[in-house]
């Protein structure tokens, strides 16, 4: 019986020994080296178990092999013994669970781990990391896309884990936040180094539609084309290249965003603090136009200052005209000062009074009265409208193209394109504007015909037609129409048919119409005027007399006369 416990005691006691002694499948294990041989080192793992592992397991990053026999490394156990007897290890494995129990520490603490680029795979690199293979993708190798990535494989260089998963063997990994970081590091130093207003020496790295980037040893500052020269700059490469070193003042920093605004120009004089001195108000200058718009054309008076010449102001005749038929880019041009604000840095400039009003100059070589000639331009309800000299136009106006026809049928009888001769009859320079006559040329038949004929005169006509509602009567060539109503006081005697053709008539003049140039004729009122100054002379009715006796007294009283 206390043999048997004997034994029982022995056996437990070897087998606490066994699992001591013995190393764990799937764990690292350190062994030496007792042996080199065929391309392998035979290794003593303990507990008398030794393994081979290839020489090739061991090699650096050139490849080259240094291991001796009694080298102590560290090997991965996969199985304790195999067919042959031995033991199954690895160095490779080893290194890689080295790898990933130092990359988990430096993963969960956000510290870099060293590594070197040695291979291409599809969307960007693999990486050695000192045992662990990671995948750094293309965005990630630099702050900027790598056309060659020659120079960077194989050098031993920072990352920054961005994500790892030891069951599944990936890791992921950036260059580019290495970069960055020690970019944004850099950045803060050479910020905190600037001040606004400090003149810097820069090299213009970038160049684009709106400015240029200028390298400020580190940190890049944009230099907007505004800033860059006084004078007009379309585009940033006029005056710059790239690789130029350039001075420039420090205009603005952004603490948080790093973003440093530069001027040139505030190196240089500010032109317009001398412009109110320089151009004078109505002071004429020579300068180049440098831009045309819809509502004008920029002028260059000198580098730095412009002005605008409005449309209103560049051209005494071309009213409704883009600028760019007026004028052309670069042109050299003579402009008047008209205005200068400098707060707005403003300069208001005319074309047109460099040049004689056109219509002062008509004014003084056509005074009123003068005769022209000239093409009809257009043709409107109102009247002609004539070209004259200096690309001016005269109106000659429905009332004024004939005497003897109304202005509407007159017009009729011209065309656009007809040469016509008029009178000018007024000239208005403020308001632009030139009146002519084409009836002025004949003389005036109605005036000459009516001459000492006025409302209430009594004239002698003769009846020209006879028509229903009355007759037509002519005075010295002038017709005018006597309505039936007016041939006579009495409704009996308001027949036109009592009139033949070349009766003599006597009628009072009722209206003088020079606009439409025609009488007002009556043989009634003429009838009651003649018996109203009859009653005033020979007596009224009222005396006893009746109105036949002061009618035949009065009749008698003009024959004996």
């Amino acid at each position: 019986m206390c043999a048997k416990a004997t034994m029982e005691e022995f056996e437990a006691l070897l087998n606490e020994s066994l699992q001591i002694d013995t190393p764990q499948e799937g764990s690292v294990v350190k062994g030496r080296v007792i042996a080199v041989e065929a391309g392998q080192a035979i290794i003593d793992v303990g507990y008398k178990m030794e393994g081979r592992v290839d020489l090739k397991e061991f090699a650096d990053m050139s490849g080259s092999v240094d291991l001796s026999v009694g080298d102590e490394v560290e090997v991965y156990l996969d199985r304790v013994e195999n067919a042959r007897g031995e033991a199954v290890i690895s160095r490779d494995k080893a290194k890689r669970e080295e790898a990933w129990d130092r990359l988990e520490k430096a993963y969960a603490n956000e510290t870099r781990v060293e590594g070197a680029i040695f291979g291409r795979v599809k969307g960007g690199f693999t990486v050695d990391l000192g045992g662990a293979v990671a995948f750094l993708p293309g965005s990630q190798v630099d702050v900027r896309p790598v056309r060659d990535a020659g120079p960077l494989m194989g050098m031993k260089q920072p990352f920054q884990i961005l994500k790892m998963d030891r069951r599944r063997g990936n890791i992921v990994v950036s260059r580019r936040a290495i970069l960055e970081e020690s970019r944004a590091e850099q950045r803060a130093e050479v910020i905190s180094n600037l001040y606004e207003g400090q003149t810097v020496d820069g090299v213009v790295k970038n160049i684009t539609e709106y400015g240029a980037f200028v390298d400020l040893g580190g940190v890049d500052g944009l230099l907007h084309v505004t800033d860059m020269a006084w004078r007009r700059v379309n585009h940033p490469s006029e005056i710059l290249s790239i690789g130029e070193t350039v001075k420039v003042q420090v205009i603005k920093i952004n603490k948080e965003t790093h973003r440093i605004s530069l001027g040139m120009k505030q190196l240089q004089s500010d032109p317009w603090d001398a412009v109110e001195k320089a151009y004078p108000i109505g002071s004429v200058h020579k300068g180049r136009v440098t831009n045309i718009t819809d509502y004008g054309a920029f002028v260059e008076l000198e580098a730095g200052v412009e002005g605008l010449v409005h449309v209103s102001e560049m051209s005494w005749t071309k009213k409704n005209v883009h600028p760019g038929k007026i004028v052309s880019t670069s042109q050299e041009v003579d402009v008047m000062v008209l205005e200068i604000d400098s707060a707005k840095r403003r300069v208001s400039l005319g074309l047109k009074q460099t040049m004689r009003n056109p219509w002062e100059v008509f004014a003084e070589t056509h005074p009123v009265g003068t005769q022209i000639e000239g093409e009809v331009k257009n043709i409107t309800e109102f009247g002609l409208f004539v070209g004259l000299e200096h690309d001016i136009d005269g109106m000659v106006h429905l009332s004024d193209l004939s005497w003897d026809q109304r202005g509407e049928e007159a017009i009729q009888n011209y065309r656009k394109g007809d040469v016509v001769k008029a009178v000018v009859t007024e000239v208005d320079t403020d308001k632009e504007r030139i009146s002519l006559s084409i009836k002025a040329l004949g003389d005036d038949t109605f005036s000459e015909a009516i001459e000492g004929v006025k409302r209430g005169s009594v004239i002698t006509v003769a009846v020209t037609a006879i028509e229903d509602g009355g007759i037509e009567v002519d005075y010295n060539g002038m017709k005018s129409f006597i309505r039936r109503s007016d041939l006579s006081r009495d409704r009996a005697d308001q027949r036109p048919e009592r009139f033949q053709v070349g009766d003599k008539v006597d009628v009072r003049v009722t209206n003088v119409d020079a606009k439409t140039r025609r009488l007002g004729l009556s043989i009634k009122a003429r009838e009651i005027a003649e018996e109203k100054e009859a009653v005033e002379q020979y007596g009224s009715s009222d005396s006893g007399a009746s109105l036949g006796d002061i009618l035949g007294a009065a009749l008698r009283n003009s024959e004996r006369g």
